[in-house]
């Protein structure tokens, strides 16, 4: 349970680190009662890292402490940079369904005092590709040379919605020295010869993998997603993640103090 009492999946956490880097956490928020996710995540900070929402079905609203304000509605993304500190809420909407995702990106250190920033990508923006087999949406990175709204991101990520009809088969090359991994939204099928992955759970690839990925007999989606790992020190408590003890208590002293918020508010 996080937020305000929002049952989600922690696909992965804070225990992966650095198995994942540079991810550090995966929260699959997705549910067909608004009870699980209703009481949403009200106002909290982030500094050191990017969130990146991606909501499938379903409304979330956002706010933060610089001015923004809007809504990530079905097929949208939102890619944010939370940077040198955003205080902010996603609050979700009741709808017939929820189906969404929260990946939590790590900053380099020379960036995690950045100006913060926000990269949204409503559903209309992020192309769709028909490959092999396979229907993917592009949120960042390329595929069959057609690039995601989602740029200059530091960890130079891949980001793809992938679905594959019943017994098809999706193959694609891992960037060497990037870390990979795959999340099951609905169906199973297999990550290499022998592994059999099933809705909720995760594949994590080798380094330059060639990936050869066959649905099962019902079909699969799945999310592909991959990113240059950063090799630095983690200092992580709640939601800011720096190098060292002595930023994230800084960060945290800050927050109690009123000094968080390092640029002022769009007018």
């Amino acid at each position: 349970m996080e937020g305000a009492g929002v049952y989600l999946k922690r696909v992965f956490g804070h225990a992966q680190v650095p198995k994942l880097d540079p991810f550090l956490l995966l929260d699959d928020f997705s549910s067909e009662s608004a009870a699980d996710y209703l009481a949403g995540f009200p106002w909290h900070p982030h500094r050191g890292i990017e969130t990146v929402t991606y909501i499938v079905k379903g409304k979330v609203v956002h706010e933060d402490s610089l001015g923004n304000k809007g809504a990530i509605r079905g097929g949208d993304a939102q890619w944010m940079t939370a940077g040198s500190g955003i205080i902010h809420q996603e609050m979700p909407q009741i709808t017939e369904e929820m189906i969404g995702f929260q990946l939590w990106v790590n900053l380099p250190s020379a960036r995690k005092m950045m100006t913060p920033r926000y990269q949204d990508a409503s559903r209309v923006e992020i192309p769709q590709v028909d490959y092999n087999g396979a229907v993917v949406r592009v949120l960042a990175g390329s595929l069959n040379n057609v690039r995601g709204p989602v740029e200059d991101v530091v960890v130079a990520p891949e980001y793809f919605d992938a679905t594959l009809q019943p017994l098809s088969t999706f193959q694609h090359r891992a960037t060497r020295g990037h870390t990979t991994f795959a999340y099951v939204v609905e169906g199973e099928g297999f990550f290499d010869s022998q592994r059999l992955v099933k809705r909720g759970e995760i594949a994590l690839f080798a380094d330059g993998d060639g990936l050869t990925i066959r649905a099962g007999e019902g079909g699969l989606r799945f999310l592909l997603i991959a990113g240059k790992p950063l090799n630095e020190p983690v200092a992580w408590y709640g939601p800011i993640v720096m190098n060292t003890r002595e930023e994230l208590q800084k960060a945290f002293n800050e927050y109690a103090d009123g000094t968080f918020i390092k640029h002022k508010p769009n007018l």
